[in-house]
């Protein structure tokens, strides 16, 4: 993603902080609990099966969310301004953990 598309992506946010089509949060950090199609969960780094090519999360509604994911929640100091914060820093979270 260019970084003139991370720089729009910064003014654009929900209700919730949440920046639409970034997906870092499906992305960066491990899941140990099941997802659909993964039944295992996912590594670090690795794309959710459940993550589309807008970067939305399928599940977003779905009963059948992990529910670590639904805990999931934007904050600007770990989300940052754009997609490339978010990815870099929630991955070194995880790396913390």
């Amino acid at each position: 993603m260019s970084h003139d598309v991370d720089a729009q992506e910064a003014d654009t946010v929900t209700g919730d902080g949440c920046r639409p089509g970034c997906g870092a949060c499906c992305i960066a950090p491990s899941i140990s609990s099941a997802i659909p199609g993964m039944p295992d969960g996912k590594r670090a780094g690795e794309r959710c099966l459940q993550l589309d090519d807008a970067n939305l999360c399928r599940l977003f509604d779905d009963p059948r969310r992990p529910r670590v994911c639904e805990a999931f929640r934007f904050d600007r100091d770990l989300c940052g301004d754009h997609r490339h914060q978010a990815l870099e820093r929630i991955a070194t979270m995880e790396l913390a953990t």
